[in-house]
């Protein structure tokens, strides 16, 4: 009997021992996954092209810059030394769809980053890290819900320089689409710009494009520009005529399967579109994985950040 209780005791043990190390392992396999999140994933920086035939027949092809999500805080040098790296791609034009900061002293920094940006044609719209600091809160909860629906705490009043930074965009001859509509011409093509402000906010008034110019005829693209693709304001795009839609927000999921293959987008938008090439109604949505993360969660996985180099090209005759 006591033999028994002897063994019984040492199989208990044993088991237990067992799982104590199992979980051990664990820990440690995910300690070393959050690692090399941050320490790797974070800046394996990278430049996605692609090829979208939406200009009219017989227009010269274009090279657009999409960047977004930088989230700069002080300290980021490998970023900033890409950033510099992208203006030798010599884009015709420069799209930035927000979230640009993620410190109250973000500004500096991420003017020094754009700065060989800042020298090319380029339009903007905000995103809600333009406007508010982050707040400390739990990384993982973008897993089992969107946080659109949530208000703004208003305990944390920390208002980012977003004033000084629009201005300064301003005055490189950055255009603005904070619920606005503009035409630019870059290469003898007129590209109708409609860009709301942030949807995640709830800021979001379109304002419909640009009405054509009864003047004179010459090749034109329609593009829609938003931070945060949710399906109502990809609808209403594509209801006002968009040809091209472009977003930012969803960090391409961030915290992704093997494969890249996204659980959330932070919003409404399918988590299977949370980055690259889709469409609606025959439009397509350009959606950049983006560039940085929250301070609060500075991990990526099976996403590394991004900037995206789209070239467009003319439509067959």
């Amino acid at each position: 009997m006591n033999r028994f209780h002897h063994s019984a005791a040492s199989g208990t043990a044993s088991i237990l021992t067992a799982a104590f190390r199992s979980a051990g392992i664990g820990v440690a396999s995910g300690a070393a996954v959050v690692a090399y999140g941050h320490c790797v994933e974070l800046n394996r920086f990278h430049v996605r092209e692609e090829t979208l035939q939406v200009l009219p027949a017989g227009a010269p092809s274009l090279r657009v810059l999409h960047i977004s999500d930088m989230h700069m805080i002080p300290g980021q040098r490998r970023k900033t030394e890409f950033m510099h790296s992208l203006a030798d791609l010599n884009p015709d034009l420069v799209i930035n769809t927000g979230d640009n900061l993620s410190h109250l002293d973000g500004l500096a920094p991420l003017l020094t980053a754009l700065d060989p940006l800042l020298e090319f044609p380029g339009v903007y719209v905000p995103g809600s890290n333009c406007y508010f600091a982050p707040m400390l809160k739990n990384p993982a909860r973008y897993l089992w819900k969107h946080t659109g629906d949530e208000k703004r705490d208003e305990r944390a009043p920390d208002v980012l320089p977003f004033a000084q930074m629009h201005q300064a965009f301003d005055d490189h001859g950055w255009v603005g689409l904070i619920n606005r509509a503009r035409s630019l011409r870059v290469q003898g093509i007129r590209l109708d710009f409609s860009g709301v402000d942030d949807p995640h906010l709830g800021y979001d008034s379109h304002p419909g494009f640009p009405p054509p110019d009864g003047a004179r005829e010459e090749p034109s693209l329609r593009i829609g520009v938003m931070h945060a693709p949710y399906m109502r304001t990809i609808r209403r795009f594509v209801d006002d005529g968009a040809e091209l839609m472009m977003a930012g927000h969803t960090h391409g999921g961030q915290i992704c399967l093997p494969g890249g293959r996204a659980i959330v987008s932070n919003c409404d938008l399918d988590p299977s579109r949370a980055k690259g090439i889709s469409y609606d109604e025959g439009v397509p949505l350009e959606v950049t994985a983006g560039l940085g993360t929250s301070r609060y969660a500075a991990v990526r996985l099976f996403c590394p950040p991004e900037a995206v180099l789209l070239h467009l090209t003319a439509r067959p005759a």
